[in-house]
């Protein structure tokens, strides 16, 4: 893979891609993308289930092989181990020991994320305040609802403060009430914590509640920037319906090369 790093000037973006790809299996997952995401910003990666979204962004946290292209993250190479206390990664699957209680889960992972032992009950706690579990601390992970330990994930990804949140579809599954509260933090992070967070979803409803969008279809990028002037590009008003023009534009492209 090949990076360049900026020399100078003003801060590099959150997330920068130029001709990305991923192929798997002797295809190309990733076709080609080319997008930013800036600092401090809450930003929707939306496309339909399949398109290529959670290939991105394990590439973003450098878990993906076969990756080619530019890829820099908070102005670094992509997988450079100075990354690694930077970056809080949830993946769709909550990751937790089912056989641990919520706190011993926040306090191993502390441990290996190397936050020292004095300050291990502090930053847990502060975890636990975050996605509303503090009552649940002492619960086994094995007796949780599915929402909630997708919220322990997401408290996980919280322990070292990261400077960017990559969460893979954090809010399936959940009701409207916890949707609407979680959505209200990563405001939050964002807004008072300088954190950058990159979302994904394929519910479209959702997509106001972003900053900023990137929009996916079957491996690339169709456009990218806030809801309000996607809508305006395509003339529509929603999200859904801007989303929808795009792949109709799209589709008519890919007609004229393959004609």
């Amino acid at each position: 893979m090949i990076n360049k790093a900026r020399a100078g000037g003003s801060p590099p973006p959150a997330v920068r891609a130029e001709d990305l790809r991923v192929a798997r299996g002797g295809a190309e997952v990733l076709k080609g993308l080319d997008f930013a995401v800036p600092r401090g910003s809450v930003t929707g990666l939306l496309g339909p289930s399949g398109c290529g979204k959670t290939t991105l962004m394990r590439a973003i946290v450098g878990a993906q092989a076969r990756v080619t292209g530019t890829l820099e993250v908070l102005g670094l190479p992509v997988g450079s181990a100075p990354l690694r206390p930077r970056l809080g990664y949830v993946t769709q699957a909550p990751s937790v020991y089912l056989d641990l209680t919520v706190r011993q889960n926040l306090d191993y992972y502390a441990a290996v994320l190397g936050i020292p032992r004095a300050d291990r009950a502090a930053a847990v706690g502060a975890a636990l305040d975050d996605v509303d579990l503090e009552t649940h601390a002492d619960a086994l992970a094995a007796n949780l609802s599915g929402g909630q330990r997708s919220r322990v994930s997401l408290a996980v990804a919280l322990l070292g403060t990261p400077e960017l949140l990559v969460l893979d579809e954090p809010t399936v599954g959940l009701d409207p009430v916890l949707r609407r509260s979680l959505w209200d933090l990563f405001h939050r992070l964002a807004a008072e914590r300088g954190a950058t967070l990159l979302i994904s979803s394929h519910v479209m409803d959702e997509a106001d509640r972003c900053q900023r969008l990137i929009l996916m279809r079957a491996g690339r990028v169709l456009a990218e920037g806030p809801p309000g002037e996607l809508r305006e590009r395509t003339g529509t008003d929603t999200i859904e319906d801007a989303f929808l023009h795009l792949v109709a534009d799209d589709q008519r492209r890919e007609e004229v090369r393959t004609s």
